[in-house]
């Protein structure tokens, strides 16, 4: 399993032969009762980098001092953790003595208040268990990076509230008898500097000085403040920044625009003709259009209505803010890089929508550009107050009713919810049932209500479009269609199906009358086959 490698060279030598070597201090392999294969010692692991991404199998802290490894299979252990008594004294239990024993089931640690699996102590009078990791805490902790004085452990049985996270501790806890303050033992090192996802700068905690539960902003003009366990408690939201200028590096390439080069500027300094990485020509800036027609910008697939970017000698279109996107984002959702790409069908991670257009790829999953721009704390015209993204939420959006599996915008002040599906609707929309523009409406005072496309019943709780002018009112999906975001004349990407042409998506499509597999009517959208003499249409509910 283990081994050393030269990337220079593609030397490789096997763990079992690199106890030839005299860099290392290795002891022959010997037996314990405690595994079943052979140990080999190793007196300073620290030396060996593969070793830093494994804990150890007793205890599951990291390897500082000397180890027992096995070469066969995936055990290490500390030395000292293979050396522990099977019977010990503990200052946490003096009336009794505290016996040494394994559970693969969890077993609760009266020390601190967790369970966990493994070696434990325990007094079977006193139903009393002590995790091995607990029985080994260090009387004297110090670390000058958090505080300038030693913490001293400190076995009181009893409640306290930690002066570093302000939240309740029972039992364990350290004490600065300088300062005389209490801490938990997970908060005497608490990380200086960290990169929080739902913010752009690094936050510093600033140990036992001003405001000591919580994080903070130093950027001037930024008051941004996040409680310590709310930062604390998802390990994909954070990470930890050994050095400021390791973070404000990665800052500057997260700005950077996806604009390979500007061409020409005018007079206030705007890029009047770009090249883009999203496609083949130069794109010039305009401020109108002047066809008569609903345009969509290509990247986001919403209506243009601002100023934008066009092609000259092809249909398209970019928003000016969707053209100035940056290649690289950290999005809030989770902290890692997400990097700019243009496609013509996914599946966005966050509004299950289909779309065409921008995306930012964050690891494994996709997030359409509408979703991208949307932060974690929002105002929202469908509701009075601030909403804020809760991962933990699975309450029912208040706009269409459906369940919130991934969490939601949650209000703080009452039981509002709302998923990214509805906060992403369209403010406006067109559709031939009315000659206006219909509007994104939040509340119906009507008891009973009706789509005027559908001709169904429509819930009056739930979102809805309008137009006040005609009375007219249906439902989103009604207006929008099965396919909002997809582009016209888009490769339709399955191909299990019994044409042998390739297909394509349209919408708005009017000379059809009749499906050739099922033979319903058409609706508005339709898959068709990309041969200009072949009339082959289907929906995309047909096999």
């Amino acid at each position: 399993m283990f081994f050393y490698e030269c990337k220079a060279c593609y030397f490789s030598l096997d763990i079992k032969c690199a106890q030839l070597s005299s860099l290392f201090k290795f002891s022959q392999p010997f037996k314990h009762v405690i595994h079943k294969h052979p140990l080999t010692f190793i007196e300073n692991p620290m030396t060996i980098k593969v070793l830093k991404r494994f804990n150890c199998f007793m205890c599951q802290e990291p390897f500082i001092d000397a180890i027992y490894i096995c070469s066969s299979c995936p055990f290490i252990i500390h030395k000292k953790c293979l050396e522990l008594p099977t019977k010990v004294n503990h200052p946490s239990h003096r009336i009794h003595s505290l016996f040494l024993n394994y559970s693969n089931s969890d077993c609760f640690c009266n020390l601190c208040q967790k369970e966990h699996s493994g070696y434990f102590y325990c007094c079977s009078l006193c139903h009393f268990n002590v995790n091995v990791r607990c029985s080994l805490l260090m009387s004297i902790v110090e670390d000058k990076k958090s505080h300038q004085h030693p913490f001293s452990l400190l076995w009181r049985q009893g409640s306290f509230i930690c002066d570093a996270c302000d939240t309740e501790g029972n039992y364990i806890s350290y004490i600065c008898l300088t300062c005389n303050f209490i801490v938990h033992k997970d908060c005497i090192q608490l990380p200086r500097i960290i990169k929080f996802s739902r913010h752009d700068h690094c936050i510093f905690h600033k140990y036992f000085l001003e405001d000591l539960i919580s994080y903070s902003c130093r950027k001037p003009g930024c008051n941004y403040v996040v409680h310590v366990n709310c930062v604390l408690e998802d390990d994909d939201l954070y990470k930890v920044i050994e050095d400021e200028k390791q973070w404000e590096e990665l800052y500057e390439k997260s700005i950077q625009s996806s604009i390979i080069s500007v061409i020409e500027v005018n007079e206030a300094g705007e890029a009047t003709k770009i090249e883009h990485f999203s496609h083949q020509h130069c794109l010039v800036l305009a401020d109108k259009i002047d066809e008569e027609i609903d345009r969509k910008c290509d990247g986001c697939m919403l209506s243009i209505s601002t100023l934008f970017y066009y092609c000259s000698e092809c249909p398209f279109f970019l928003h000016k803010t969707c053209a100035e996107l940056p290649s690289i984002k950290f999005h809030w959702f989770r902290q890692a890089e997400a990097t700019l790409i243009f496609e013509d069908y996914l599946l966005c991670f966050l509004c299950r929508q289909h779309f065409s257009g921008f995306v930012y790829q964050l690891r494994e999953w996709f997030i359409c550009i509408r979703c991208a721009k949307v932060a974690d704390t929002i105002e929202c015209e469908g509701h009075q107050h601030f909403l804020f993204y809760d991962f933990k939420c699975r309450e029912k959006c208040n706009g269409c009713g459906n369940d919130c599996w991934h969490g939601a915008f949650r209000c703080g002040k009452c039981r509002f919810a709302l998923d990214f599906r509805c906060l992403t609707l369209p403010h406006s929309a067109l559709h031939k049932i009315d000659e206006h523009m219909l509007n994104l409406t939040y509340d119906d005072d009507k008891e009973q209500c009706y789509c005027d496309i559908c001709e169904q019943e429509r819930d009056p709780n739930f979102w809805y479009y309008s137009c006040s002018i005609c009375n007219t009112s249906a439902h989103p999906k009604c207006v929008l269609g099965e396919f909002p975001f997809l582009k016209d004349g888009m490769k339709w990407p399955y191909v299990d199906h019994p044409h042998h042409h390739d297909l394509k998506f349209f919408r708005n499509v009017e000379s059809y009358s009749k499906y050739s597999d099922c033979g319903k009517l058409c609706p508005e959208e339709i898959i068709k086959c990309e041969k200009p003499t072949c009339n082959y249409i289907t929906h995309y509910h047909c096999p």
